[in-house]
C-alpha cells in the first residue's frame, strides 16, 4: 500500500495511492456513483453500504451513521476531536495495518471526514470481497460444515495472536468465501490491544450471542457441535 493523505476545504481524505491515482470528494458521493453508472447494490441493515463497479476494480463505499438513541439526535454527525481519532480516518488506518500483516481483511481504498465547527461526518472506501456471504446466511440446512467452523476458529485466533479486539465480532461480519476463506470485515471501533484475553473471551461471547441469534431454534444440537468445533480450532495455537 502507499499511503496518501491530502487536505480538503473542510477536513481530509486519506487513500492509498497504489490504486487511486487521484481522491476527491465525489468518491464518497453515492449520488455521483448512481449517475455515472457505479452503483451495483446497496448492503442490508441501515442503508449505509453501497456496492461500486468503479476504474480501480469493485469496491464498497461505507458512510458512517448512527443507531439507536443516538439517531434522534444526529445521523451521521460525531463530535470532532481530531482527524486521526475521526471513526472513518481511525477505521481505515486499524485495516491497512492489518492488511499489511497479511491478515483477511478487506483492502482499505479511502476514507474521508468532513469537520462542520464541532462536529465531522465520514465515509469509508474499501474493496469489496467477491463470492462471500456473510456466515448468518449459511446457518440454515447445515450449509457450514465443520471444516468451515474450524476454519472460522482458526482465523479469529489469528486476530487475536496480532491484539485485534474486534468491536463487533458477529456473524454478519464474518464473510465466507466460495473456496471457503474466512475474512472479517467492519473495523469501526476495533484496537489492538496485545494479550487482552479478557476482551478477546468477550469477542467470543459476542459471537456466540450473535449465533443463537441466527441459528435455527429447531436445531440447536447442530450449534453445540459447531461451536466445539470453532472453540477448539481457536485452542489449537499449533494450527
Amino acid at each position: 500500500m502507499n499511503f496518501h493523505s491530502q487536505k480538503t476545504n473542510s477536513g481530509i481524505i486519506v487513500y492509498d495511492a497504489a490504486v487511486i491515482e487521484q481522491a476527491g470528494s465525489k468518491l464518497f458521493d453515492g449520488q455521483y456513483w448512481e449517475s455515472s453508472g457505479g452503483l451495483a447494490g446497496m448492503a442490508q441493515g441501515r442503508g449505509s453500504a453501497l456496492f461500486l463497479d468503479t476504474s480501480f476494480g469493485p469496491a464498497v463505499l461505507r458512510r458512517y451513521l448512527r443507531g439507536g438513541w443516538a439517531a434522534r439526535f444526529s445521523r451521521d454527525r460525531y463530535l470532532f476531536t481530531g482527524f486521526e481519532r475521526s471513526r472513518p480516518v481511525a477505521e481505515f488506518s486499524i485495516l491497512m495495518r492489518l492488511h499489511n500483516l497479511g491478515l483477511p481483511v478487506p483492502h482499505p481504498l479511502a476514507a474521508q471526514c468532513i469537520r462542520s465547527g464541532l462536529f465531522y461526518s465520514g465515509s469509508l472506501l474499501t474493496r469489496r470481497i467477491l463470492d462471500a456471504a456473510p456466515l448468518a446466511d449459511l446457518l440454515e440446512d447445515d450449509r457450514a460444515g465443520l471444516n468451515l467452523w474450524r476454519a472460522t476458529g482458526k482465523c479469529i485466533r489469528k486476530f487475536h495472536d496480532q491484539g485485534v479486539v474486534h468491536s463487533d465480532l458477529n456473524a454478519r461480519n464474518i464473510l465466507v468465501l466460495s473456496t471457503g476463506e474466512i475474512y472479517l470485515i467492519d473495523f469501526d471501533r476495533a484496537r489492538i490491544r496485545k494479550g487482552a484475553r479478557r476482551a478477546f473471551a468477550a469477542n467470543l461471547k459476542r459471537l456466540r450471542r450473535s449465533l443463537e441469534k441466527f441459528w435455527p431454534k429447531s436445531d440447536l444440537q447442530r450449534l453445540e457441535e459447531s461451536w466445539s468445533s470453532l472453540k477448539l480450532a481457536y485452542a489449537d495455537t499449533g494450527s
